[in-house]
């Protein structure tokens, strides 16, 4: 069974992005993997730091990291630094259009591809 930790926006979600996390989840769990959700799985209510250290808790479980990319996400941005830190496999579910210019764009399909 694969553990899948998703990155993703959760403090500014919308109810319509929160609905395409959820069905992504609910595909990959009806396929037999264990995921972590953080809206769902990650106690919201704790302080910032808890937040992330519970997070990176269920990143070094994990086996792969799928990530819906947002570059406004502070967030988003930590959990790929814990992650790439760890030299996790990663998937990239959503994101930007890699012509943009944005390096961080470029580093997801270069980490990608390993």
């Amino acid at each position: 069974m694969k553990n899948i930790f998703i990155i993703c926006t959760v403090r500014t979600a919308t109810p319509e992005y929160r609905k395409r996390l959820e069905n992504y989840v609910f595909d990959l769990e009806s396929k037999g993997c264990q995921v972590h959700l953080p809206h769902r799985d990650t106690n919201q209510t704790q302080t910032g730091f808890e937040i992330c250290s519970e997070n990176k808790e269920a990143i070094i479980k994990a086996d792969e990291v799928h990530i819906f990319y947002n570059p406004n996400s502070l967030g988003t941005h930590f959990d790929m630094g814990v992650s790439f830190a760890l030299d996790k496999k990663i998937v990239v579910v959503e994101n930007l259009s890699y012509d943009q210019g944005t390096s961080m764009l470029h580093v997801l399909m270069e980490w990608e591809k390993l």
